[in-house]
């Protein structure tokens, strides 16, 4: 007998289903040298904004030859290998009560008002753009990594940086230990349990979207709308199902590393850094987003003024002073991250970093201010010119920057957000 759902055991079932979980050694080892020379981005955020007189360069100073302010100072032995951008930001953002969100609209500058009677929408974010095109290639389509707490660290809301097709969140691993355990750890069930445990999946999803089919024949516009969103959701479920029965067969790396044991602070922001250069010298992911901690960071550093009062330094010596402190350690991690990416061979004998695009900032200037994003870019792949202070027309959108990135990284994209176009002045 045909098993027809009505509509309150369908939508219950379907929140069942829905509610499937998503499943110095770098340099001179042969064994551990990146397999493929192919593309990576890596986005990199930070909360709360930066000590905006030490850490931009002048504006005066375009090109290669500015000088180098106290607040990126630790990056000097770098500054041929990226560019400070000033000038960009989010319009939106102004509108969207975005003063204590350094992450939530980074990557797509979004309204978050667009829908009508909706207090917060959000659309594609520009890693997950990314993606969708490096993803075919890799265990892991990207990685969301989340150091921090959403009210100490000035990130907003949001599980991670990254925000898919439909502007829902994308979970995060949330600790060193955790990024470890999903790069390394695989499943323990026998092959056998794990395909049965697939198939099965496979079965109750075809049961669910047909019943799904014969319940949209009955329903009014609203509802319609609703169960489109649910087939979308569907088709994602099943994508991820055939993505891991493709990789069922193909074991995941050896683990170089012993499972980290780390707290909090710049020793947790250090042991994620290694990790990061594990996932793509291991090619199992070509997509990073990181929202790095600063509250765990000050308090290890011993820094005493709160991260969110540390931005709003104006007019206080105490807390302008921690903010120049912030920024020098910010920088001093970013920097040996780049000698990370550097030291790590590809298999051509080129590094990974001559192959990433990498990108490092916030949507918040300093204190709840929203223009002139605190933007830095480096790496190979990023397709610009590096070693440059670039300045832009005051409220040029910063996403025409990824927009750029996007292309130059071999991303097709036409636009994206509120784009206006591709900074051409800058691209090589």
């Amino acid at each position: 007998m045909q098993n027809v759902m009505g509509r309150r055991p369908f939508l219950r079932s379907a929140t069942g289903i829905l509610a499937l979980p998503a499943l110095n050694l770098f340099a001179e080892s042969p064994v551990f040298a990146a397999k493929t020379t192919a593309k990576r981005m890596v986005f990199m955020s930070f909360g709360w904004g930066v000590t905006e007189d030490t850490w931009y360069p002048a504006a005066d100073e375009t090109g290669d030859t500015y000088a180098l302010p106290a607040g990126l100072a630790p990056l000097e032995r770098h500054r041929q290998d990226f560019s400070v951008l000033q000038g960009l930001w989010h319009k939106y953002c102004l509108y969207n009560d975005a003063g204590h969100s350094g992450s939530t609209f980074w990557l797509t500058g979004a309204n978050r008002f667009a829908q009508p009677g909706v207090s917060f929408a959000n659309t594609i974010s520009a890693d997950q753009v990314a993606a969708q095109e490096f993803g075919k290639h890799t265990r892991f389509d990207s990685i969301q990594i989340d150091g921090g707490n959403v009210t100490g660290d000035g990130h907003g809301p949001g599980l991670s940086m990254a925000w898919d097709s439909k502007g829902k969140p994308l979970g995060a691993q949330n600790h060193p230990v955790q990024l470890y355990r999903h790069l390394f750890s695989g499943s323990k069930v026998p092959m056998e349990e794990v395909q049965r445990r697939l198939a099965e999946k496979r079965s109750v999803l075809d049961t669910m979207m047909g019943n799904a089919k014969q319940l949209q024949k009955k329903l009014g516009h609203a509802d319609k709308d609703k169960l489109d969103e649910y087939f979308e959701s569907v088709r994602k479920l099943e994508n991820r199902l055939a993505k891991e029965e493709a990789w069922l067969d193909v074991p995941r790396p050896q683990a170089p590393i012993a499972e980290p044991k780390v707290s909090a602070g710049r020793d947790l922001i250090e042991v994620t850094y290694d990790l990061m250069v594990l996932a793509m010298q291991t090619d199992s992911t070509r997509i990073m987003s990181l929202r790095q901690p600063v509250q765990s960071l000050l308090n290890s550093e011993n820094i005493k003024v709160a991260g969110h009062d540390i931005s709003h330094y104006h007019g206080n010596a105490e807390k302008k002073s921690a903010s120049q402190q912030r920024d020098r350690i910010q920088s001093d991690l970013f920097a040996g991250f780049i000698d990370r990416l550097k030291a790590t061979k590809e298999a051509d004998g080129s590094s990974l970093f001559d192959h990433t695009c990498l990108v490092y900032g916030s949507n918040i200037r300093t204190g709840h201010s929203l223009d002139n994003c605190p933007t830095i870019v480096a790496g190979g792949a990023s397709g610009i010119k590096l070693g440059h202070n670039h300045v832009f027309k005051a409220e040029t959108p910063l996403n025409n920057l990824w927009l750029t990135l996007l292309n130059q990284m071999g991303v097709r994209a036409r636009k994206h957000g509120d784009s206006t176009g591709l900074l051409e002045d800058i691209m090589v």
